[in-house]
């Protein structure tokens, strides 16, 4: 092609692939827009937890202690979004990803695996943000009063960020080691124990003691306890909560780093 054909609008073709940047943006995008599209995943990361805050908030069937029901569960129900989004509805997302060949056409594509999976933990994060505001919003109007201040929100934000690390990591170790059917079945298995046994809606005061011990230090359980400290006691940064989590998501990411399988 000449100079003078350039110039008067005759351009050559570019091939290539788009920046890294620009693909993983397009690749989160949609994955929250399927995220968010898919009816049951809607009913387990949203409406979900913002039912059983509303139901164990307004009617006396769980004893909480002492002050308003909704100061204790707001913070369960924040870390059951994330336990939901994080891991039960991305172990069965990328699970069935893996079993109908999705990950391995993707693999074959410009986006490199390594953006694929932040387009992933992108589109999780933007989940659990609208679950933050929607689950937020509905225990203001029930008449919840976060404390913390300005260090809270920071100490929350790290919670947060830790939480759906170390969910993230377990869910995707989870996807990429067993069938989609097994899966699918195990991450609802552990959603409802942990929705039971987690701290989230029944203190684990109520537990035994050696039930208990176990218990405190799972990932969901350092979460709830970790908001609860903040936002319910007006604590300080929760360092103990903090290193549990931190100590998980290395785990988990570590794992499905080592063992996760595309095919």
């Amino acid at each position: 092609m000449s100079a003078r054909q350039a110039g008067t609008g005759v351009h050559a073709p570019r091939p290539g692939a788009a920046p890294l940047r620009r693909m993983v943006a397009a690749q989160a995008g949609l994955e929250t827009r399927l995220l968010l599209r898919n009816g049951e995943q809607v009913l387990l990361t949203m409406i979900i937890p913002a039912v059983l805050l509303l139901l164990f908030s307004t009617v006396d069937v769980v004893d909480t202690g002492p002050g308003q029901r909704v100061d204790f569960l707001a913070p369960g129900a924040i870390a059951l979004a994330v336990l939901a989004t994080a891991f039960t509805g991305q172990a069965i997302g990328t699970g069935f990803d893996r079993r109908y060949g999705v990950l391995k056409r993707l693999g074959a594509s410009p986006l490199p695996r390594a953006g694929l999976m932040a387009a992933k933990a992108a589109a999780v994060l933007a989940t659990i943000a609208l679950q933050l505001v929607l689950l937020t919003a509905i225990a203001l109007a029930l008449g919840w009063s976060p404390r913390g201040g300005a260090g809270g929100a920071l100490a929350v934000v790290l919670l947060v960020a830790l939480g759906t690390a170390a969910f993230s990591g377990l869910g995707l170790l989870m996807a990429g080691t067993l069938r989609a059917e097994a899966t699918l079945a195990a991450a609802n298995l552990v959603f409802v124990l942990l929705l039971v046994a987690g701290g989230v809606i029944v203190p684990l005061e109520k537990f035994p003691d050696g039930a208990r011990a176990v218990l405190e230090v799972l990932p969901v359980a350092a979460l709830s306890d970790g908001l609860r400290g903040v936002l319910q006691d007006g604590g300080g940064m929760p360092w103990g909560e903090v290193g549990l989590l931190a100590g998980w998501a290395v785990l988990g990411l570590a794992a499905a780093a080592r063992f996760f399988r595309w095919e």
